[in-house]
């Protein structure tokens, strides 16, 4: 399924790609070979759950290995409000609207995981961002929606975040609409939510008019923390949902049972001739492949299972928890993360029904025997990822959620967490830890910080879609 065809310059519907006026990039090859290497990254920073009286931040961190303050955080953007939780973010706009006149990828849209306060960034100046607007939890509330997770640039000048409670924290969840321009709150994107309650990630293929979102559980569910009782309640997602795109309704969905319990983050090709794509349960420590069958239906399979473990200090096996998965921008890797074991893992999926492990890498965690990095504790482990346009640089955070966090691993809530790097060789298929590269949030200023999403200026392999 690589997006590396001769034939992507021009397709069959219609996409004239040669002079692109849009922003981002007219292929996915063209964002893997033309672009160039990252020397900024946005960073998700909290101090929710922390005794840290501050709020949260949008952390720059250099990653230009010319520069001086390589490895440093050089800026911090803090929000107005204490408690926010922020999570994860997205940009105004990205390569889906390549062909279109007028847009640049300039703003940052910014959510509080738990305030539902929706923050508007301007990051033209990658080393200056700055907060230009911000919208108030009571708007958001206006339109019976809460708890602001995944935010994608969409065709057409809209903004599609989804959300995952209503305005109390209950279910259901849905998708909260904004314009592109002057970012106000357009309302509900979906117009039938079928069977779907439960939400969290989503992601998106215009040129086929589909879309497919996951689920975690209620806001009011998972905010206090973990509880392994509210599994067997049935309290955790275990299902994926499949959404015309076109007419915003919900057409199917994919229900896991066992084999599927908490089902996070969904990664589809890059390549936008494909309707197939991965998801990670967390909880059952699967990798599942979804896809389209010839009648219009979607079915799934397992692809890849991560053995429980025993650990002296659990009374129960430690499960690995997939918490972040990608894929590059050729679609031949797919990596991800097992935030309890403590090992990143890059698999080999030129035959996608077939992943092969090449690699792996531990860092921290319950199982890893690296547990410092230049003279660094390792608090947490691999969560967060994000991989360079080229595919050669792999960065991780180690925070998941602040309540999660502090059962877990509490350190991280005393210390921070850090961000850590690994040095990916494509063509041998393998990774190496770069115990050169660290950032250590404890050493945040105004105290400790949990890192999360990374996002590049410029885009990524996690915020672009293609039409």
């Amino acid at each position: 399924m690589s997006t590396d065809e001769p034939d992507q310059s021009t397709d069959a519907h219609g996409h004239e790609h040669h002079e692109v006026e849009g922003p981002g990039y007219p292929t996915p090859a063209a964002m893997r070979t033309e672009s160039e290497r990252e020397k900024t990254a946005f960073v998700m920073s909290l101090r929710v759950g922390m005794d840290v009286d501050a709020p949260d931040f949008v952390g720059v961190v250099d990653v230009d290995p010319d520069s001086d303050t390589y490895a440093e955080l050089v800026d911090t953007v803090e929000m107005p409000n204490k408690g926010d939780e922020l999570h994860h973010f997205g940009w105004n706009t990205c390569s889906s609207s390549c062909h279109a006149e007028g847009l640049t990828r300039d703003h940052l849209i910014v959510p509080g995981q738990r305030s539902s306060r929706i923050h508007i960034i301007d990051a033209s100046d990658p080393r200056n961002p700055a907060i230009e607007k911000v919208i108030e939890p009571e708007e958001v509330f206006e339109h019976d929606l809460s708890a602001p997770h995944t935010v994608h640039c969409v065709p057409e000048g809209k903004i599609v975040i989804s959300m995952l409670g209503n305005a109390d924290g209950e279910l259901p969840g849905g998708f909260l609409q904004l314009d592109q321009d002057d970012f106000s709150i357009e309302g509900h994107w979906e117009v039938d939510r079928g069977n779907m309650e439960m939400n969290y990630d989503y992601w998106y293929q215009p040129r086929h008019g589909v879309m497919v979102s996951s689920e975690w559980a209620a806001p009011e569910t998972y905010y206090p923390g973990f509880d392994l009782e509210d599994v067997e309640a049935g309290k955790y997602g275990d299902s994926i949902h499949i959404w015309d795109w076109a007419t915003k309704e919900h057409h199917q969905t994919l229900s896991f049972g066992e084999e599927g319990l908490i089902p996070l983050e969904v990664r589809m090709p890059h390549n936008p001739e494909e309707t197939e794509g991965y998801v990670g349960a967390a909880l059952s420590s699967n990798i599942l492949r979804f896809w389209e069958d010839a009648d219009g239906n979607w079915d799934w399979e397992k692809v890849i299972d991560i053995e429980d473990r025993e650990h002296p200090d659990w009374d129960m096996p430690v499960p690995g928890l997939v918490t972040d998965l990608l894929l590059s921008l050729d679609d031949q890797y797919l990596f991800f993360s097992n935030w309890l074991h403590g090992d990143v893992r890059m698999y080999d999926v030129s035959d996608t029904g077939n992943p092969r492990l090449v690699d792996q890498v531990w860092a921290g965690g319950n199982f890893g025997d690296r547990q410092a990095v230049g003279g660094h504790e390792i608090r947490g482990a691999p969560q967060m990822l994000q991989l360079s346009r080229d595919g050669r640089r792999l960065y991780w955070t180690t925070s998941l959620f602040s309540t999660w966090d502090n059962q877990f691993y509490p350190e991280i809530g005393e210390k921070g967490s850090l961000m850590l790097k690994a040095d990916v060789y494509p063509e041998e298929g393998r990774m190496e830890l770069d115990e050169e590269f660290v950032v250590d949030f404890g050493d945040a200023p105004g105290g400790p910080a949990r890192a999360h999403e990374i996002r590049w200026p410029g885009g990524d392999c996690t915020s672009d879609v293609w039409q």
